[in-house]
């Protein structure tokens, strides 16, 4: 198993960037590649680059801006958790996005969710 983690600092409030980055079934408004993005109860389905990624939620903490999932279904991945947090910073956000995974996956995913972060900005920027 691998760690890493994405992170990125974003010069809107705290409360501003959790109702975009913590609403699960949103992800497909803003991340790159998404095709589409649905929720079915707990899991997130999302279709990307001819495949179909199947995502549970494991807990979203309102008071702590943490969302938890992590990949159930649709790529070959047997080890997958991520965390993402927005910590209020000035008046700004610093967002965080952990990923512990199969050591294999950890760089390709740092790398997307590096890439995802910045969208999020951008998105938040609009």
């Amino acid at each position: 198993m691998g760690k890493a983690r994405a992170e990125i600092d974003i010069d809107r409030p705290a409360a501003e960037v959790w109702a975009v980055a913590g609403d699960f079934g949103g992800i497909g408004n803003w991340m790159p590649g998404i095709e589409s993005c649905h929720v079915d109860g707990d899991d997130r389905v999302l279709k990307m680059g001819g495949m179909e990624i199947i995502e549970r939620l494991e807990r979203r903490d309102e008071e702590e801006r943490e969302l938890v999932y992590g990949i159930v279904g649709g790529v070959p991945v047997i080890n997958h958790k991520a965390t993402v947090t927005v910590t209020p910073q000035g008046t700004g956000s610093h967002v965080t996005w952990d990923v512990d995974a199969d050591d294999e996956m950890v760089d390709m995913m740092h790398q997307v969710y590096q890439q995802s972060l910045q969208a999020l900005k951008d998105h938040l920027a609009g």
